[in-house]
């Protein structure tokens, strides 16, 4: 069993994994089913794979253990959201749901493992998929033509599900499906998309790229948090027919335009980068466990932003050294502080492999420097998704890069066509076991 520690920290152990099926993509997100005995993976080979992991998992055994997916959906266009149900048991079928918006087609809803599918036809052809079980059309009224969603929240009790689109959030009946249905509740991010000012510069403009939704156990009013590819964050209450409760962009405070150094003590910041952590983008909002932070991540960063979303717009502090300065996605994840320490962890991986984590996220205002973290892959890991239990993280990697002249002196056979020639880094899914840092044992649980 492969571990990675450092002493007087944590211990992870991989205790399974996936190499990416087939040679031609890669892994670009992971996430735990609601029963925790699942991992969805969505690859850039236009599919979602599904891994029912075994109840002995964490077992002794010599090597890692080799998971094969025992679901796979192939999606006609790419995809930039998944969604599982967020009332998935693994004893019961009916529930082994997921949505998958693509681009040019409308919102779908497919059995998580097609070939077991309790409703299929039986003359259906094994040798192919079956179709969704349901479509929920997403309709730009002006062009008629089909709106891309960009991000997708399905949270408890599951009978609806918010889309988000360029200046917009779309809000479905899980229930209502078909051609002729349509949103029961459409609310622009901005007043009006024909003015020159679009909107009048109220609300907040662009593609919604990242939805989150607050967690109502802890009675903080349920808001949804949604994020911008034009870096701004929006909070949204669907008990009151989606009214905006608070709009801010992120761009100042990552510039690091407070005066502080965002970096310190870090090495050579790129020409025109500046004092800030940068971004290009938000492609995720976290909610603490707590309700009371929002953490943003973006595109192209070196930092993760930690806002107090008690006073609007108000910078806490700001996670350093993530090194996440890439196009891609690279998720991340939050659990409940242990007792000790307080406030909240972050997981995240970087773009050279490595899995960091934050401690007491929250306790403190500025700057926060990484916990621990360890090597985990040979390339830029997609997603770093939490277990239930908290001693068990699921973390994903794959990334693609253009070849250099060395590498690309073979001919291919294309009669000297010119094109971009490629080669797909190290691909896995990988399960760790978590550790502490005392002789092995198990990481304390949180707190209440």
């Amino acid at each position: 069993m492969a571990s990675t520690q450092s002493k007087g920290q944590p211990t992870a152990s991989l205790v399974a994994s996936a190499e990416h099926p087939g040679r031609d993509g890669f892994f670009k997100s992971a996430q735990w089913s609601a029963d925790g005995t699942t991992i969805f993976t969505s690859s850039s080979t236009n599919t979602i794979n599904s891994y029912i992991l075994p109840e002995d998992l964490l077992s002794p055994r010599p090597a890692p253990l080799p998971l094969q997916a025992q679901g796979t959906i192939t999606l006609p266009e790419p995809t930039h959201a998944i969604a599982p149900s967020p009332y998935f048991s693994l004893q019961n079928p009916y529930t082994h749901l997921i949505l998958a918006g693509a681009k040019d087609h409308p919102i779908q809803l497919h059995h998580a493992f097609p070939e077991h599918q309790p409703s299929s036809p039986p003359s259906f052809p094994s040798h192919s998929q079956p179709p969704p079980l349901a479509t929920y059309p997403l309709i730009h009224a002006p062009t008629e033509t089909y709106q891309t969603p960009t991000s997708l929240l399905w949270s408890p009790p599951g009978t609806h599900f918010l889309a988000g689109a360029r200046n917009l959030l779309a809000y479905f009946d899980a229930s209502r499906s078909g051609s002729s249905s349509s949103p029961i509740l459409s609310i622009p991010t901005i007043p009006s998309a024909r003015t020159n000012l679009k909107g009048g510069g109220v609300g907040m403009r662009g593609t919604v790229s990242a939805l989150a939704a607050q967690f109502e156990e802890q009675g903080a009013g349920g808001l949804v948090a949604a994020g911008t590819w034009t870096r701004w964050v929006g909070l949204y209450d669907l008990s009151r027919a989606g009214a905006c409760a608070a709009t801010w962009g992120v761009r100042d405070a990552a510039a690091g335009d407070g005066g502080e150094d965002m970096n310190p003590g870090a090495a050579v910041v790129k020409p025109g980068r500046g004092r800030g952590v940068g971004g290009a983008g938000i492609m995720q909002t976290l909610w603490s466990p707590c309700g009371r932070y929002l953490v943003v991540n973006e595109r192209k960063s070196r930092g993760l932003l930690v806002y107090d979303v008690r006073v609007t717009g108000r910078l806490l502090g700001w996670l350093a050294g993530r090194d996440g300065d890439t196009q891609q996605r690279l998720s991340c994840d939050v659990y409940p502080g242990v007792d000790g320490v307080g406030g909240f962890e972050v997981w995240a991986g970087t773009r050279d492999g490595t899995i960091k984590v934050w401690e007491g996220v929250g306790n403190t205002e500025g700057y926060v420097e990484e916990s621990w973290g360890w090597k985990g892959h040979g390339s830029a890991v997609g997603s770093a998704a939490m277990h239930g239990c908290g001693s068990v993280v699921a973390t994903c990697s794959g990334a693609w890069r253009l070849l250099d002249q060395d590498e690309d002196e073979v001919d291919d056979g294309d009669g000297g066509l010119l094109r971009p020639r490629t080669k797909i880094e190290e691909s896995e899914l990988k399960i760790w076991t978590i550790k502490g840092s005392e002789s092995g044992d198990p990481i304390p649980e949180p707190e209440a």
